[in-house]
């Protein structure tokens, strides 16, 4: 089991007021899984993608990825997970405009402290894993917003990460680069990649292996597709 999260409970206080965005979830998700968490604006959707990606902690509950206890770690302990365990795909690219799509998916190795030579060796093989090694050097504005978006799939993978976290991918693209986008999640899904993806739509949702519905902070249904 990659993921397990019980119970979880996520309160804010916004002015005089407790409001509770995520009510009670209980999770579990299995090595090679391909999961979309549904739900409209404002559900509670993205907010467990944060507690579950370990960029946001919860009020209540417990959170293990895998097997060991999240609320247990310390700040650094928590960085470093993410950097080497998880990699994030989000709508808006989130790329370097000064540097090249190479350099981009080099950024998390660095951090990891990976010697150079393997840095670029694990670039290239991502780069070549989202079909796009004749443009290593170009920059962002050189490259179209699905090919912007496959750079940062392939700084996503090249950590070789336990999980990838895809909040509304395909959210900035036309609908032809985007089902190219999902096509690719599936090929990497096929070769064992486990995938949680943020979405709205339900086309897109649909495209994957289960589909969780978020409503008012709680699991309202939990299918296979």
């Amino acid at each position: 089991m990659i993921i397990s999260a019980n119970n979880i409970i996520k309160e804010y206080q916004v002015g005089n007021q407790k409001v509770e965005a995520l009510k009670g979830i209980n999770l579990s998700v299995s090595k090679g899984e391909f999961i979309s968490i549904m739900g409209p604006s404002g559900s509670g959707k993205t907010t467990l993608m944060n507690i579950i990606g370990c960029l946001d902690t919860p009020t209540k509950g417990k959170y293990f990825l895998n097997n060991k206890n999240v609320g247990n770690m310390s700040e650094d302990e928590l960085a470093k997970v993410r950097n080497e365990e998880i990699g994030f795909v989000f709508q808006s690219f989130h790329l370097l405009p000064r540097n090249s799509a190479f350099e981009n998916i080099m950024l998390p190795l660095k951090y990891a402290g990976k010697e150079k030579k393997d840095a670029s060796e694990l670039s290239r093989i991502a780069l070549q894993q989202v079909g796009l090694s004749d443009r290593a050097n170009h920059s962002p504005s050189e490259l179209s917003g699905g090919q912007q978006q496959r750079v940062a799939i392939a700084r996503a993978l090249v950590n070789k990460p336990s999980i990838v976290f895809a909040d509304e991918p395909t959210g900035n693209l036309d609908s032809k680069t985007g089902n190219d986008v999902m096509d690719l999640f599936k090929k990497l899904n096929d070769d064992g990649q486990t995938i949680i993806l943020i979405t709205h739509e339900d086309k897109i949702a649909k495209q994957s292996n289960r589909v969780i519905t978020i409503m008012d902070g709680l699991i309202k249904s939990d299918k296979e597709n």
